[in-house]
């Protein structure tokens, strides 16, 4: 298996794992060159509770990823949710030493390193820190400040916090199944980055990725991640709803609401039935779609609403912090016939279905763009751009054959190894030490 220059996305969801292995052609799209996916069977509702379990589902997606690619996996970028994700707003700000000198990376960095030292409640850890504006010297409204003179330079921040018990549980996983942690991304994220327009961003969107056992929101306007929340709810309580109202078996109830299942009982005729074999010779049981439908729609109704009270909280009325382009529906649960129409219809809102096509190359297989696969793509999204900034540094040997070779190859490896170092201390993001200080803890919690 050939070793090369490509990224892993690896999203652990609630129903599925997938495992997708890309790289960035030479359109600046990104080219999958692998998938696999396997059931989830150790996580509930986004969170893993059975970590064997998780672990060879792991290891399937990424057999399976690995021999349709062709290519070992080694460093995998991984998505979060989880219904103890919450998210907070907070500013702060640094008195700059030297205010003659412009403004650069590592006062940014300095400034987002204080943000992490927050004190959170027991048990949390900060697991993004999301600037929004800038001000300097009073100055407001900077999305950029880099290059500008300043004495005094804040910021307002979108900080999201989670678990720091699941966020180590997936950890565990990922390194029990023989793989490299590479990053740690908020799945609402992720999604984001893969469906989402830049123009939607800027005019303000609510993306809702509607997954097997959460139900995730962010919300965009002037570009800026302005708000995210992890609902407990996904497709998964709509089969089990489907479950218990027709007393019929989960794998039937799933099957029923993929292929017959919709959000709006009204457009079902009373005389629609279908017919579901009974177990072990019993009588086959008659559901009429109607019925089914009812059961769909009041779940559905259920979760849209809760939704629908984020986006309220995070105060869509105000002119200031409409959402123009309205909500966009991504992930497995946006498939269902006619949700497009009812979140529309309770939302009062433009409401469209979010492909990841956008960032993908045009020969890539038709079933990587479906919603179901949103999170992945952009997961794969992030492991492509965290490589592109210089994170993966290789550094080739010298030559060392002969004699006069091996100075000149020192002096080369050194002068390379400088520049790899140089690159890499440029690029330490915070998040990047972060990931550190989880991989020693995971390694010495054996």
């Amino acid at each position: 298996m050939e070793v090369g220059n490509y990224s892993v996305g690896l999203d652990i969801g609630t129903t599925k794992i997938v495992a997708i292995i890309g790289k960035k052609n030479e359109y600046g799209k990104i080219e999958v060159l692998g998938i696999g996916k396997s059931k989830s069977l150790g996580v509930h509702r986004g969170v893993v509770n059975n970590i064997t379990q998780t672990i060879q589902s792991i290891q399937q997606a990424v057999e399976e990823a690995e021999v349709n690619s062709g290519l070992k996996i080694g460093s995998v970028v991984v998505g979060i949710a989880g219904q103890h994700i919450r998210s907070l707003h907070h500013s702060d700000y640094i008195t700059r030493a030297d205010s003659e000198e412009v403004i650069n990376d590592d006062d940014l960095d300095k400034l987002c390193n204080q943000v992490y030292k927050l004190v959170m409640l027991p048990g949390e850890e900060i697991i993004h820190v999301l600037p929004q504006e800038y001000k300097v010297d009073g100055q407001a409204e900077i999305k950029e400040p880099i290059g500008m003179y300043g004495g005094r330079l804040e910021a307002n921040f979108h900080v999201v916090v989670g678990q720091v018990s699941s966020i180590k549980n997936v950890g565990r996983c990922i390194k029990s199944a023989g793989l490299d942690l590479g990053n740690i991304t908020l799945e609402p994220l992720a999604s984001s980055d893969a469906v989402l327009s830049k123009e939607e961003k800027e005019a303000g969107v609510a993306l809702i990725d509607i997954g097997g056992g959460t139900t995730d929101l962010a919300i965009f306007k002037d570009g800026i991640i302005r708000h995210t929340a992890v609902i407990p709810f996904g497709g998964g309580v709509i089969t089990e709803d489907i479950k218990e109202g027709c007393s019929i078996i989960e794998k039937q109830a799933e099957l029923l609401k993929v292929r017959f299942g919709s959000a709006w009982p009204g457009e079902n005729k009373d005389n629609e039935i279908v017919s579901i074999p009974g177990l072990r010779g019993r009588e086959p049981k008659e559901i009429t779609l109607k019925n089914l439908s009812k059961i769909i729609h009041a779940r559905v109704v259920e979760i849209v609403e809760q939704v629908y009270t984020e986006i309220k909280n995070y105060g869509h009325d105000e002119q200031k912090k409409k959402l123009i382009a309205g909500i966009v529906l991504t992930g497995g649960g946006s498939q269902l016939k006619h949700l497009k129409q009812l979140v529309e219809y309770i939302t009062g809102m433009d409401t469209r279905i979010g492909y990841p096509n956008e960032h993908l190359a045009g020969d890539s297989d038709a079933e990587i763009a479906s919603p179901l696969y949103a999170t992945a793509v952009g997961l794969l999204m992030n492991a492509v751009a965290n490589e592109k900034k210089g994170k993966v540094v290789e550094v080739e040997e010298a030559p060392v054959d002969e004699g006069e070779l091996v100075m000149a190859g020192h002096e080369e490896e050194e002068h390379q190894q400088q520049a790899a170092a140089k690159v890499q201390k440029e690029r330490k993001t915070v998040f990047d030490k972060w990931s550190e200080k989880l991989k020693d803890f995971l390694d010495n919690a054996e």
